[in-house]
């Protein structure tokens, strides 16, 4: 049976993303993004949930992203998850961490500062 490892997201950015280069070369960006959630508890009362997401995107995608975008923008990212696992120096223990390799970015509302820069800069997917 085939699988299916998606995700769509719509959220801010948490920060401001910063460009990275491989040793290879390769282009990457690492950004943070909060998601926010209403839901209503036992009570019947309104509660805001917001999630922290990390998000590693690469190539054009990732080149694009730190010029265009800043802390506070608003995004959808499609993507795919990915689990990064490390040994813990301190404790020696096997940590893990859930991430987002986004493979398509697109430039919502908010700031559009750089976007009235390069109007056609609205939407970036990494090529296959």
């Amino acid at each position: 049976m085939s699988s299916l490892n998606k995700v769509m997201l719509i959220g801010n950015l948490t920060r401001d993303p910063e460009l990275k280069k491989t040793q290879g070369g390769a282009s990457l960006s690492e950004i943070g993004l909060a998601v926010n959630r209403t839901r209503k508890n036992d009570q019947g009362e309104r509660i805001n949930e917001t999630t922290f997401i990390d998000i590693t995107v690469w190539g054009k995608t990732a080149e694009n992203v730190a010029k265009y975008l800043k802390k506070g923008r608003s995004v959808l990212i499609e993507g795919r998850l990915q689990l990064d696992s490390w040994q813990d120096q301190q404790t020696g223990q096997t940590r893990n961490k859930l991430r987002v390799i986004g493979e398509n970015v697109q430039f919502l509302g908010g700031n559009q500062e750089n976007a009235d820069k390069n109007p056609d800069s609205d939407s970036y997917r990494e090529a296959a």
